[in-house]
């Protein structure tokens, strides 16, 4: 029994368009689709794409979510100087 939404149904939709919309614009890319834990539901790297990208794919996706924003909004942090963003303590 589901007691929560879940995207498993949906995942095949979005991975499709994700790749459609990477082909329209000649990117070489790895897609990657995590629920609302960080959980990998969907990894898809395509033709070109380098190997290191499968990585990168998926922590930017565990971010995203997990965060609750999207990378590029750390990454502008960084860029301002705000370092103490990548302290371990």
């Amino acid at each position: 029994m589901r007691t929560k939404p879940v995207l498993t149904d949906d995942v095949k939709a979005m991975a499709a368009a994700a790749e459609a919309h990477a082909k329209e614009h000649n990117w070489n890319v790895t897609i990657a689709i995590v629920d609302d834990g960080g959980h990998l539901l969907h990894l898809h790297r395509l033709e070109g794409a380098g190997a290191s990208t499968a990585e990168m794919a998926t922590g930017k996706a565990r971010t995203t979510v997990l965060g609750r924003r999207e990378t590029k909004v750390y990454e502008d942090t960084i860029k301002q100087g705000r370092t103490a963003f990548f302290s371990h303590r």
